[in-house]
This record gives C-alpha cells, sequence and structure tokens, in this order.
C-alpha cells in the first residue's frame, strides 16, 4: 500500500505545480446575501429534498455522512449498502445523472464526496418514467454547486481506518475550469484487510453446523477522468472514463458438521484461498444542445468487467483423516452497452419529457473444477461449466407536469420496455429464452395547503429483473459439498407502489405506504445429503405496508438534529418451496446529532445511534441490530485542512443474526462483518476552492445488474 500512497502524492504533487500565480488573479463574483430562513427540508411534487447547504454537516463532512443525516435514507457502510427506508434497493445520481457504482465501490465513491462541493440531497422514492424501471428501488441524487470561479484546483485525502487489521485509502484530484472546458482528474488507491465470521446452521432430519472465519484482502487502484467542452452558449459535449485494476482476496476456514437425526455423519475442516483479479472499464460520451427553454440530450455508454478467479481448498474429513485438493477456476466477461436520447420540452403551462434507450448485455463464463489426484489437477466434467447470457432491452417513456395553481400540482408519465433474454450452456445444451414487454405507469399529486402544511400522493409499477450471477447455472464451490449456482430459468418480479406524503413547516415529514409485489425471487439453501447447495428461486409474493416519519430541526443554534423511524408490517404468501411464511412487523429508528463547538465552525461533534428491533419479513425473523458511532470534525488553515476522528459501532452492536424457516428445517445465521473500527482522515485542498469539480454522473443504470 506505501507504494501506491506514494504513486498518489508524486502524481498529485505535479499536477499541484501546475497552478500558475494566475489564479490569484481570477475575477471573483460577488456573493449576494439574501435574507430570508433557512429551509432544511422541502417536498416537492415527485420528492423529497435535504438542503445540505444550510446544514451544520455542510462543513467537514464525507458525503456518507451526510447522506446519514438525510430524512428517509440508511446507510450501512461496513455492508456497502445505501438504502431508502421501505425500498429494497436505491440508485444513486449526481447532478441528475446515475452514477455507475454499487456496493463497496459506491460507499468508496461517497467517502471522497466533500460536503462542501453538495448543494442539496434529493430522495425520490417513486421515481418517474423518465427512469428505468428496474428494481424496487428508489432514487438518490446529490446535487453539486455550480462553478463560480475559474481556474485550477486540487485536494489530497488520505484515510487510515483500524478494524481487526489496518487499512488505507488515498484520493489525489485536480480539476480546471475556463470559459469553455471543466476537467476532473481523480486518482485513488486503496489497500486494506478485514476479518469477517459468518455462522450457519440447518437443523432438521438432516443437519448442518458451518463456521466459517474470513480474511478479506481488498487492493486497487483507479483513475476517473471528465471532461466537458462548450460548442457554444447553448450546447456541449463531453466525456467521462473511468478504469479500475485490483484484487478482491480471501483466506477462508471453514467447519462444517453433518448430522442424521442428531447423529453425527461427517466432520470437515477446510482452508481455501480465493485470488481474484479484475480490471473493470466504463466510458460515457454525451452531447447537451439547449434550444431556449428546451434540451436535448444525447449519450451512449460502455461497460466492461474482466474478473478472474482462482479458488484452491483444501478439506480434511476429520473422521478419516484423509484430504481431498481441488481448484476451481472461473473466468467471467461482462459487456453492457447502451444509447440514449432525451427530450425536455418546458412550455408556459406544462413541461413534457420524452426519450428512448436500448441496452444489450452479455455476460460469458467458464468455470473448471478440478481434482488434484496423483499429482496432477485433473478436470471435473460434471462440475464444470461454460455460459453465454445475452440481454436486449428497448425503451421509452413520456412524461408531463404541471402546476394546477399555486396549491395544486400534478406529474404523470408512461414508460415501456421490451426485454429479449437468451441463456444457452454448451456444457448441458440447456437453452433459455424469455421476451416480454411491459408497460410502467407513474403518477403524482401535491397540494401545498398553506405555508406549513403539505400534502402528496404518489403511483408507480416497477419491475426486478435478476442480476447476472442470478441467472448463470454454474456451480461456485467453497469446499467440495458445498456451492452456489445459479438458475437460467428465474423470471422478474413486479410490483405496485403507493405512497401518501405530509410535510409540516419543512421540519416533519410522514411517509405511508404500500407495495404488492409479485413473482419475488430470492436466494434459498437445501440441505441434500452432505451436499449444501443454494440457488434462486421465484418463490413468493408479498404485501407491504408501511410508515416513515422524521424530524430535522436545529436546537439553541449549536445544535442540529434529525430523527427518523420507519415501522412495516408485510403478509408474505409462498407459491413454491416448502417455506413457513412469517408474517410481522418491522422497526427501526435513528437519532444522527451534530454539535457545533465554537463560533468559527471549526470544530463539530457528532454522535449518531440507529437501532433495529427484532423483525420479521416472508419467511426470515431477524433479531436485535444497532450502532453507536461518534467523532469529531476540525478545520484548520482557513478550513484547507480538514480532519476527522469517528469510531464506529462502538459496542459491536451491528451482528446479523436471524433464523429462516421450511416446512422440513430451520436455518439460522449469525455473522459479523468487522463492523467496529476508528478513521482517521485528513483532507488537504490547494488552488481556487471555489471551483466544483465536473463530476458528471452517468445515466447508466444497467450497470448495477453485474454483480
Amino acid at each position: 500500500m506505501e507504494k501506491h500512497i506514494l504513486l498518489i502524492t508524486v502524481l498529485f504533487c505535479s499536477l499541484a505545480s501546475a497552478q500558475t500565480k494566475d489564479t490569484a488573479d481570477v475575477n471573483k463574483i460577488e456573493a449576494v446575501r439574501v435574507s430570508s430562513k433557512k429551509i432544511l427540508v422541502e417536498r416537492k411534487v415527485d420528492r423529497l429534498v435535504y438542503n445540505v447547504q444550510n446544514s451544520m454537516l455542510s462543513q467537514g463532512s464525507s458525503g456518507t455522512e451526510v447522506l446519514a443525516g438525510t430524512p428517509l435514507l440508511q446507510v450501512d457502510e461496513n455492508k456497502g449498502i445505501l438504502s431508502i427506508a421501505g425500498k429494497n434497493g436505491v440508485s444513486v445520481m449526481v447532478n441528475d445523472r446515475m452514477l455507475n457504482l454499487s456496493g463497496a465501490e459506491l460507499i468508496n465513491y461517497l467517502r471522497n464526496l466533500r460536503s462542501e462541493n453538495i448543494l442539496k440531497i434529493e430522495v425520490i422514492t417513486t421515481p418517474p418514467a423518465k427512469y428505468e424501471a428496474q428494481g424496487n428501488s428508489g432514487i438518490i441524487n446529490i446535487v453539486l454547486k455550480k462553478n463560480q470561479n475559474l481556474g485550477w484546483s486540487g485536494y489530497l485525502t488520505t484515510n487510515y481506518t483500524q478494524k481487526t487489521y489496518a487499512a488505507f485509502s488515498s484520493v489525489a484530484g485536480i480539476n480546471f475550469q475556463n470559459e469553455k472546458i471543466k476537467a476532473t482528474v481523480k486518482l485513488q488507491g486503496y489497500d486494506g484487510d478485514k476479518r469477517s465470521v459468518e455462522n450457519y446452521k440447518i437443523i432438521g432430519q438432516s443437519s448442518s453446523v458451518s463456521r466459517d472465519e474470513r480474511r478479506d484482502m481488498n487492493d486497487g487502484l483507479g483513475l476517473n477522468a471528465n471532461f466537458d467542452y462548450s460548442l457554444s452558449k447553448t450546447s456541449n459535449i463531453g466525456l467521462v472514463y473511468d478504469i479500475s485494476k485490483g484484487h478482491f482476496n480471501m483466506d477462508i476456514n471453514s467447519q462444517q458438521n453433518y448430522f442424521t437425526s442428531n447423529i453425527p455423519t461427517l466432520q470437515t475442516d477446510t482452508d481455501s484461498k480465493h485470488r481474484s483479479s479484475f480490471t473493470s472499464q466504463m466510458l460515457n460520451l454525451y452531447f447537451d444542445q439547449k434550444f431556449g427553454e428546451h434540451k436535448l440530450s444525447l449519450g451512449t455508454n460502455y461497460y466492461g468487467n474482466l474478473p478472474d478467479t482462482e479458488v484452491n481448498f483444501t478439506t480434511r474429513n476429520i473422521a478419516k483423516n484423509s484430504t481431498q485438493v481441488v481448484r476451481n477456476l472461473s473466468s467471467v466477461d461482462y459487456k453492457i452497452y447502451s444509447g440514449q436520447a432525451d427530450l425536455t420540452l418546458n412550455f408556459k403551462k406544462i413541461q413534457l419529457e420524452t426519450g428512448a434507450k436500448y441496452s444489450q448485455f452479455s455476460n460469458n463464463s467458464d468455470i473448471g473444477y478440478f481434482n488434484f489426484i496423483n499429482g496432477n489437477y485433473t478436470i471435473d466434467p460434471a462440475k464444470s461449466n461454460l455460459f453465454d447470457y445475452n440481454e436486449k432491452n428497448y425503451a421509452a417513456y413520456i412524461s408531463a407536469s404541471k402546476d394546477l395553481d399555486e396549491k395544486w400540482s400534478v406529474k404523470a408519465g408512461l414508460r415501456y420496455e421490451y426485454s429479449q433474454t437468451s441463456g444457452f450452456s454448451p456444457t448441458t445444451q440447456l437453452l433459455s429464452e424469455n421476451n416480454y414487454g411491459k408497460f410502467f405507469p407513474t403518477a403524482y399529486l401535491s397540494y401545498k395547503a398553506n405555508d406549513n402544511n403539505q400534502f402528496s400522493i404518489n403511483y408507480s409499477r416497477r419491475i426486478n429483473r435478476p442480476y447476472f450471477r442470478a441467472l448463470d447455472p454454474f456451480r461456485w464451490y467453497s469446499n467440495p459439498n458445498t456451492y452456489y449456482s445459479g438458475n437460467p430459468s428465474l423470471q422478474p418480479s413486479f410490483n405496485h407502489n403507493i405512497e401518501v406524503n405530509y410535510m409540516f413547516k419543512n421540519k416533519f415529514s410522514a411517509n405511508l405506504y404500500y407495495q404488492r409485489t409479485t413473482n419475488n425471487f430470492d436466494q434459498i439453501t437445501f440441505l441434500t445429503g452432505i451436499d449444501l447447495v443454494s440457488t434462486f428461486q421465484n418463490n413468493y409474493n408479498q404485501d407491504n405496508y408501511g410508515l416513515n416519519l422524521n424530524y430535522t430541526d436545529t436546537f439553541f443554534k449549536i445544535w442540529e438534529s434529525n430523527i427518523s423511524t420507519s415501522f412495516s408490517y408485510n403478509e408474505t404468501q409462498i407459491t413454491k418451496f416448502n417455506l413457513v411464511p412469517k408474517n410481522g412487523q418491522s422497526f427501526y429508528y435513528s437519532l444522527n446529532n451534530t454539535f457545533q463547538l465554537n463560533k468559527a465552525k471549526t470544530f463539530m461533534l457528532f454522535v449518531n445511534y440507529w437501532h433495529n428491533l427484532p423483525s420479521r419479513d416472508g419467511y426470515t425473523a431477524v433479531r436485535n441490530r444497532a450502532s453507536l458511532d461518534a467523532g469529531i470534525k476540525m478545520n484548520f488553515v482557513e478550513k484547507a485542512l480538514q480532519v476527522n476522528l469517528s469510531v464506529s459501532d462502538i459496542f459491536k452492536q451491528s451482528g446479523y443474526k436471524g433464523d429462516m424457516y421450511f416446512t422440513d428445517n430451520t436455518q439460522s445465521f449469525n455473522n459479523y462483518w468487522d463492523a467496529r473500527r476508528m478513521t482517521l482522515s485528513i483532507t488537504y485542498n490547494l488552488g481556487n476552492q471555489k471551483i466544483k469539480s465536473n463530476n458528471r454522473a452517468v445515466n447508466f443504470e444497467e450497470k448495477n445488474r453485474a454483480q
């Protein structure tokens, strides 16, 4: 990791030295002060808006800290999860352009966003027709402040995190802008280990008890470049290019015990070494043209990922004192192409949006399973596989919005998507095809009774398509008796969403919702003899009722607090397999507090706490989870130097424990992923700090399915 930090530092210093003294001579735009009440939270016809610039979090905070303080949002940095209350997933945009990251990559990106550059956060629980109908998910739009000055700026951020093992990351960026060009180059590197402990039990006529102790070792380097050129006052072109290379490695010790009628039948101990390298690239080209109040946007995207994995595991039969050595090789080639056109027409009485999109997926995988016999690795054809998956999606939409008067606003849209999928395994000669077209309507109605009370009601229909690994039938082995397999016959699920929203004095908000999901799919695990198999199946429908409450306010001018609660109740109808529905409720609350420690607003203290009470969902019951986080934020040298020190999951309460119920067995899990940690972050800003980086995100939602 030291060579990564050194490389980043050298490149950053080289870029920073290119600054000229002319920067000091750049004409500055005078800030006009408008005397008005600072509103933290406001409701619009199709979204909730959190005005970060009016918050204490606007100085010295990371993007994840800002999002954790935003109403309706939940952030779990350890699991790499960002979610909206009442939603199963979320997409993230920056300045109305989709950000093509998920999981740990997304969390790392958000950590490196600085709150000084964020104007507001828009939480879209019911996405309009303009956006993909994929997923029972909402959208988070991060709106950055507009550039004011010309010239150069740059920054260097270094993070040190201590969990069971130490982890380091560094990001160096430089931005340039003149009257025609906006350019940003960012280089980042990371190197860190994490300890995970996972316990899994299947108790029935045939039983299995396993414990995995894992060391995750991840490192990588990444380059991101954004370039935007103004052809004229009304048109611009640009590109976004991103490349990442790195490793996802794991050392795992797995202990498994098998029983039949409570009588031990087999005990194994497996040591495995997973070594995986990846190279991913993303390229976006775009063109924007304004025609007075109207706008045309054209864009094309490419994403490619080439992960190669080698797993070597040695399994010992404890009773027989025998050993089995196996090598598992996998090579996967993901490719996604898309092109789209969007037209926005702003008339005096109505706004119209329309557009079309085409996307194409391909996923080719080659999995080889080799037994070590007589000093040589010999392939096992029954456990090896080739799989080719192709998908094409065609979409078109139209949407209209209008303010009927000062109190009433309305918006409605319709999206049509047609999909063609084909999966073929040359090994098994299995061919799976599926063609379908669906309409996805959206509707919004907003009523502002007065300055203190605002109401709205929304409706949408959405689709949840399986991601690639859930469709691929090849087997991912963790030991000779345990494997994961996708299901090429998996079908998409559909859901209907209805929401009623209320806002009082821009401080208190209430969100009441109902969701009906049909043909839901999930990962389920079977024990057949000593073979432990995990796969995906369409197996249930569900009705979900929920209420989200949030209160955000500032007390005594030095204390800003965000209080959130979420309550839901679900009813599940099992349609396949021997699952036992566990209808029931869930309850979540969070308290986020920021305290200003001095008049200069350069020292801040934050104390946050969240708690998930025992809950039931589908056929699963989950136990208590919680986390107490605290830290201090310090700014020096006229806020050019920022130092943050924080501790997360202080009392080690965020472990994931629960039970899944079947008619013939009960499956229990007890996992902890090294969430308790201390983090020290140091950021130094150079140059003209009123320049905001050209973080144009890309409307490329399909990439999130390449998991």
